[in-house]
């Protein structure tokens, strides 16, 4: 085994190519400095610095080397970051990056209750339109739909049905479709680009499906929460998922109906994004506070409910507000 005193002393000589130097920076004498490089090239039987001038430079076999020592020192201060986690409270920065539609709907009050259960814990959270997909990105991403090409890790944290919706006055005037093959003749609202590829609908009695192509859209919307508004002040049909809807009619009684209400929009996957390998304690312990803060509507199931608007449970906008402090991961 190597000594992690000696892999330390060659790692800083490395890159300051200066024993003087390394050793002030380590707070050593510099003939322990050399003492424990010589006997890391004795322990390995190969030379990994030389003399030129005034300065040290790596062998070949030093080069080589310094990769691996590199690696183990990496490691080594990983493990001792996790035990260290495992004694410490659950505290400092955390970023959130949230789609729109979700941030205000759930994901704030979850993090509100977040932390008053960690109270050593700040907190940043951005809504964006696309999510952070390198593997550089050290937040936490709570995103709506598909993610394709990202570099972090992904879970899917539930799945929202999602149905066609409008408001009573706009059924009044245009007639309440009976087919999919009507919609054509209705105003569309548009969410921006998702049903540019069409849509297709799927009949939960009959096992089969209709795709079409919505008409050209005259409004035009980037915002979950634009979309809705739309749709509630009467302007033409939209997609939208069934739990965002339920929450906006349990605020505004009245403002959305779904219609064809036996045809099901493809549901879409709630997807956590985070970093791979080590994970701060604070990042765990939210990843778990996350995924014990669903509500039942998010859950997979294979059939939704037949009338969205009929389940009268209020947990939808701010999640359980009863929902206790997990124990800390």
């Amino acid at each position: 085994m190597y000594d992690l005193d000696e892999l330390l002393a060659f790692d800083h000589v490395m890159r300051s190519g200066s024993m003087t130097r390394s050793a002030r920076e380590l707070g050593l004498v510099k003939s322990t400095l050399s003492r424990r490089i010589a006997h890391l090239e004795r322990q390995l039987s190969q030379p990994l610095l030389r003399r030129q001038s005034n300065r040290l430079l790596p062998t070949e076999a030093g080069h080589a080397f310094h990769v691996y020592c590199r690696q183990i020192l990496e490691l080594a201060e990983q493990g001792r970051q996790a035990l260290q986690e495992l004694n410490a409270e659950v505290s400092g920065e955390l970023h959130v990056v949230a789609h729109n539609a979700l941030a205000r709907s759930w994901l704030s009050a979850r993090l509100t209750a977040f932390m008053e259960c960690h109270p050593a814990v700040r907190l940043t959270l951005l809504t964006c339109t696309a999510p952070t997909l390198t593997a550089d990105s050290q937040a936490l991403t709570v995103w709506l739909g598909e993610v394709r090409g990202s570099e972090l890790r992904q879970e899917v944290l539930g799945w929202l049905h999602r149905g066609l919706y409008g408001h009573p006055d706009y059924f009044a005037r245009r007639g309440y479709p009976q087919h999919p093959r009507e919609l054509v003749r209705h105003t569309w609202i548009d969410l921006l680009g998702e049903t540019e590829q069409g849509l297709t609908l799927a009949h939960r009695g009959k096992g089969s499906d209709f795709h079409f192509h919505p008409p050209e859209s005259r409004l035009r919307v980037d915002q979950q929460m634009l979309h809705g508004d739309a749709l509630a002040h009467g302007h033409g049909l939209g997609l939208m998922p069934d739990w965002l809807a339920q929450a906006r009619e349990r605020a505004h009684p009245g403002s959305l109906v779904r219609c064809l209400p036996e045809w099901d929009a493809p549901a879409v996957p709630v997807t956590l994004l985070y970093p791979y390998g080590f994970r701060p304690r604070r990042l765990s312990a939210l990843l778990a506070f996350l995924r014990e803060a669903l509500p039942d509507a998010w859950q997979p199931s294979p059939v939704p409910q037949l009338n969205p608007m009929a389940d009268g449970r209020d947990e939808s906008v701010a999640g359980r507000a009863t929902q206790r402090c997990p124990s800390t991961p």
